[in-house]
């Protein structure tokens, strides 16, 4: 960790500052997000289809309006949506625990989600512009934080539930509330570059016209589905190897792990492989190793149970999350190459969009491969189908580094100066 810690101080203040709100964002968001649906529908009362009803509309006001926020993001600036975005969570977490009806409740997921929307492009536009040549390293550092928020938020959010849900929903709210402060106060606001004064139909007419960032984030999706299975099919193995009792705890073993690794080998992962390898091909094998992960329980998912599946959806965690620490760093480097330093925040946003639809319908067809294979004694189903997905996307980023679609090379690396005066 000194190295991560060393790392972190090197980097511009404008990208240790989002680092550490990024830290929080993750805090509050998973300090709350968790435990809504049992909330939901044990506390309030609601029949299942409201609760689906509340976390999809969330889901989606987030995921379809990424390309809205980023061509925001382009337009008016990126601490503007920064701030905004923070401080419309803050309202929308405060909303979600003094409502207790269906049209207020959707009030404030909508709020919730369309916050995400305006900072996430932002954020990283952010990062991928302040750190310039160390756009690699910034991203790396970047991960630790987003994952130390996944981590400590649950366990935060679990100690306050034994009070009351409401105190959970307004001490995340108080997070965003000082995370929207420190942002005005700290953040320092850029310039962004601007090459046409036309509209934002005009930017989303340039991003779709750019064929190769297109055709990367189509082959990226299947990372994105991946990846999101520690939230689904790994918890459903969960509970399948130590009943419905234990299910709960071996999902968050599961959790914790994949944070932890995260944490711990992001930065000197990162390290290593920038030393050896082009982006595109750091990309390809990191999804390569995703793809991989699933292969010890599709062998053996017919043998095992008990402890034993645990320990070898523990193995799934950590190649998935390994594979997901090769590729980020340099996949947010890519996006930047492909768009040519133009339109940072808008590209992000179509990306971020691709990814939240592929992560809808991919969940929903691991969900039924699940229950297809338990149904027809084929458990083992559901691992072959995820690995076949991350061997198609793998397959994909391969041709498209061979039709000369993928930067070859690395972000320039910076001269002893630049690392100086970038502190």
């Amino acid at each position: 960790m000194t190295g991560t810690w060393r790392q972190f101080r090197s980097l511009p203040g404008g990208v240790r500052l989002l680092a550490v709100n990024q830290f929080g964002i993750n805090l509050g968001f998973y300090m709350l997000m968790p435990y809504l649906a049992n909330h939901l529908s044990s506390g309030l009362g609601m029949a299942a289809w409201t609760v689906g009803l509340v976390l999809g509309v969330r889901t989606l006001s987030q995921q379809g309006l990424f390309v809205v926020g980023g061509a925001l993001a382009d337009r008016l600036g990126y601490k503007p949506m920064i701030v905004a975005g923070c401080a419309l969570r803050a309202f929308g977490f405060a909303l979600l625990g003094l409502v207790d009806t269906l049209p207020a409740l959707l009030v404030a997921s909508v709020a919730t989600g369309l916050a995400g929307a305006l900072f996430n492009p932002s954020v990283r536009a952010y990062v991928a512009a302040d750190a310039g040549p160390r756009r690699v390293e910034a991203f790396a550092v970047f991960n630790v934080f987003y994952q130390a928020g996944i981590l400590i938020g649950p366990l935060v959010g679990l100690a306050l539930m034994t009070t009351d849900f409401r105190v959970v929903c307004l001490v995340a709210a108080a997070v965003f509330v000082l995370l929207t402060a420190l942002q005005i106060r700290s953040l320092p606001a850029r310039a962004e570059r601007r090459d046409q004064p036309a509209g934002v139909r005009s930017d989303w007419r340039t991003v779709v016209g750019n064929r190769a960032f297109l055709l990367f984030s189509l082959a990226m999706i299947s990372s994105y589905v991946l990846s999101s299975q520690i939230y689904l099919a790994l918890p459903l193995q969960a509970a399948h190897a130590l009943g419905p009792d234990l299910g709960d705890t071996g999902s968050s073993v599961l959790f914790a792990v994949s944070a932890v690794v995260a944490v711990i080998g992001q930065v000197r992962l990162t390290e290593w492989i920038r030393a050896r390898w082009a982006a595109s091909r750091a990309v390809t094998a990191g999804l390569a190793l995703m793809a991989a992960s699933f292969l010890p329980l599709a062998w053996t998912a017919g043998l095992s149970g008990g402890l034993w599946a645990l320990v070898l959806a523990l193995v799934t965690t950590v190649l998935l999350t390994l594979g997901t620490a090769v590729a980020y760093p340099f996949e947010m480097d890519t996006i930047v190459t492909l768009a040519d330093g133009r339109l940072v925040a808008t590209h992000y946003g179509f990306y971020n969009t691709l990814s939240g639809i592929g992560i809808t319908l991919g969940n929903l067809a691991t969900g039924w491969a699940w229950d297809v294979g338990i149904a027809h004694d084929r458990p083992s189903l559901v691992w072959i189908a995820l690995t076949a997905t991350g061997t198609a996307g793998t397959a994909a980023l391969v041709l498209l580094q061979r039709a000369g679609h993928l930067p070859t090379r690395n972000t320039p690396e910076p001269t002893p100066t630049e690392r100086t005066t970038t502190r």
